[in-house]
């Protein structure tokens, strides 16, 4: 005869709920490996260049950690609705926030009476997925083929042109920002609500320019439907090797701007669940077709480790809240 057998009845209905809550407990905190699906939050719409690269690589994640990884676009508010989503998600590492800068260290500067909430405290970077330059790109019909020649053209007309970017308080917009305080122009911003929306009105000639991911435009730029003045990298970025940088025009030449796609997750998650997810993903990136994908859509895969990420993070922020307070970006 067992030893549980000689319990008596009471003794062991309450050791069997004892088990079962002890079960519960084990299950609410699965962490990657277990079961349940993973959800990857996108803060944009569908077909723009942070949903591309989220879906070229989550798939891969999904298949290292033998657990399904759903990518959901949550959208909204400047990426805010889907980062507030995550910081109060459960830390059980079954939400990830595919993120870009705009709602981690932007728009909270630009409205933090709107938006308070602190990304580099409330959540923990996993690893960096990706970086993509922008480019500036012009309508087809605006007299201009240079950087050189775009500059003198809005010099002579101050106020006159227009810009447009997907929102106000963006990456784009504070991208675009700095080219104006760089180069001392005068341009009008026209905000949208999304990239694609913002090429679909610059190539239909309803706008100016635009400062656009390369992974949305080069498509449209080696068509011809909008001319492309310069990326905002350091150096030519490889999907558009044809396109000067912007650097090597003089008046911008400390011009750097390149755009971060990465994973975070709720702040308090264990470290150990943290630590499995950059190991896998560091994993996806140094695979060669995972390489080739995201050079074809436009990406260079960026591999650092969870506290790089976080140093990278801490330092962009100082830089953006410089931009935003020169140009003086706030929408409280």
């Amino acid at each position: 005869m067992s030893s549980l057998a000689v319990l008596s009845a009471p003794l062991r209905c309450a050791l069997g709920l004892g088990l079962f809550a002890l079960a519960l407990a084990a299950g609410a905190q699965p962490g990657p490996g277990a079961s349940d699906p993973i959800v990857a939050v996108v803060p944009f719409s569908a077909g723009g260049s942070v949903d591309v690269a989220a879906r070229l690589l989550m798939p891969r994640l999904s298949e290292r950690l033998k657990q399904p990884v759903v990518v959901e676009n949550t959208v909204g508010a400047s990426g805010t609705i889907a980062t507030q989503r995550v910081i109060r998600a459960r830390p059980d590492g079954h939400t990830l926030l595919f993120a870009v800068a705009s709602p981690i260290n932007v728009a909270p500067l630009v409205s933090p009476n709107t938006y308070r909430y602190d990304a580099l405290k409330e959540l923990v970077p996993v690893v960096p997925v990706a970086a993509s330059a922008f480019v500036l790109v012009g309508r087809p019909t605006l007299a201009a083929g240079t950087t050189n020649e775009l500059l003198r053209l809005v010099r002579s007309q101050p106020g006159k042109l227009n810009f447009g970017t997907d929102g106000v308080g963006t990456g784009l917009h504070v991208t675009a920002e700095m080219i104006k305080q760089e180069a001392g122009l005068e341009m009008v911003h026209v905000p949208y609500k999304s990239g694609p929306q913002v090429l679909t009105e610059l190539a239909g000639g309803q706008i100016d320019l635009a400062v656009l991911p390369v992974s949305l435009v080069q498509g449209f730029v080696r068509d011809g439907k909008v001319k492309a003045f310069g990326v905002t990298s350091r150096t030519r970025w490889p999907g558009l090797p044809e396109v000067p940088s912007l650097s090597e025009t003089p008046e911008l030449k400390r011009l750097d701007v390149e755009a971060w796609h990465g994973l975070l997750v709720p702040a308090k998650t264990d470290p150990a669940i943290v630590e499995r997810l950059a190991r896998e993903m560091s994993a996806v990136l140094s695979e060669p077709e995972t390489v080739r994908k995201l050079a074809d859509a436009g990406f260079k895969p960026m591999q650092m480790t969870s506290a790089q990420f976080a140093a990278h993070l801490a330092s962009e922020r100082s830089e953006m809240a410089r931009t935003i307070a020169a140009a003086a970006i706030k929408v409280d």
